[in-house]
């Protein structure tokens, strides 16, 4: 009979990125003790809604730091570390930076927190550690074909974790979806939500190509997705690595269905024009999801449909204001602002 998980503290990494932002206070919600290790480079107010928690406890920090992971690590069950330079233009603004913080950093983290008696390490990886590939089902046994750094230095940090799995120490590797919905650290440089940013706010989605594939997974449903492995027994997930995503979606068929979300929400904005161009990057992504969901029983609750719904609910209220030329939505703008710094 298999035990249940001793976890109650948990440590985000990137705690107020964009999951991040939402995993926090689902979490909380949850009844675990969170501490969000995170350098805030979009604020601290993402986190308002629950910054006086009295199970929360944020730790403006870098995870290069080593002094700042060991003053922060003990006392903690589980670590989920989502920090990282989080996608491809963004890291090779800087690949230097984005070395550092996606790869250098993590070796010398895990150890910290394996010496420090922390109980379990969920390390984010990417679904695009698989490269392109025409297989119709890209499972964990697929090759790992990482096209850019960004990618590669994920799938590089993988061994590198699963090598230290002990009986004291439980390693798992979680390969998420491009993610979709609405954060307090709103991102609207990923498909599904730039598409609806043009749609609520242009009236015209521009599809470049649009027979690529794109696997996806609700932002409510990644951070359901982290509990889950928090509350699982240990011996469930040790050394395993899964694929989390829901939908593989061509991006013109995404264009229709943020087409027809927004249209019905917002029928002032119909009809809402998609426009095809051109393009030779045609590379497509898509992964299969069986496995956590046959071995873990982790299911998914929310469409892009609901992803796109949440977002003209945001839009509508006013929270995402400037959405077309404010950097804070777009990764690579922060980065270029930081960079001049």
């Amino acid at each position: 009979m298999s035990s249940p998980s001793p976890i109650k503290t948990v440590l985000i990494t990137g705690g107020g990125g964009y999951v991040g932002a939402v995993l926090t206070p689902h979490l909380l919600s949850k009844g675990f003790k969170v501490k969000v290790v995170d350098l805030f480079y979009f604020g601290q107010e993402v986190l308002d809604p629950v910054k006086n928690h009295p199970n929360l406890t944020l730790i403006p920090g870098d995870i290069r730091d080593a002094e700042v992971l060991k003053r922060a690590m003990p006392g903690v069950d589980a670590v989920i570390h989502l920090a990282c330079i989080s996608n491809d233009p963004s890291f090779e603004l800087d690949p230097t930076l984005g070395k550092s913080i996606n790869f250098d950093s993590f070796e010398p983290m895990v150890d910290i927190a394996k010496k420090a008696g922390v109980k379990r390490f969920i390390y984010a990886s990417s679904s695009s550690v698989y490269g392109v590939s025409e297989i119709p089902n890209v499972d964990e046994s697929h090759p790992l074909k990482p096209l850019t750094d960004y990618s590669k230095f994920k799938a590089m940090c993988e061994p590198i974790l699963l090598a230290r799995q002990s009986p004291t120490f439980t390693t798992m590797v979680l390969r998420p979806a491009t993610v979709c919905g609405h954060s307090p650290r709103q991102r609207l440089d990923l498909t599904v939500n730039i598409l609806t940013n043009l749609a609520v706010n242009n009236g015209k989605i521009t599809v470049f190509g649009g027979s690529q594939l794109r696997p996806n997974i609700h932002i409510q449903d990644m951070a359901e997705c982290y509990r889950l492995l928090l509350e699982l027994p240990a011996e469930r997930i040790a050394g395993r690595t899964f694929n989390a995503g829901f939908q593989n979606h061509s991006v013109a068929d995404i264009a229709r269905i943020v087409k027809e979300v927004v249209e019905k929400e917002m029928p002032a904005r119909a009809p809402i024009e998609i426009v095809t161009s051109s393009t030779n990057d045609l590379r497509s992504y898509h992964i299969n999801s069986d496995l956590i969901r046959r071995e873990l029983g982790y299911t998914t609750k929310f469409t892009i449909e609901d992803a796109v719904r949440d977002l003209v609910k945001a839009f509508r209220a006013g929270l995402l204001p400037n959405s077309l030329s404010d950097p804070k939505y777009f990764n690579i703008k922060v980065m270029q602002q930081k960079a001049k710094a």
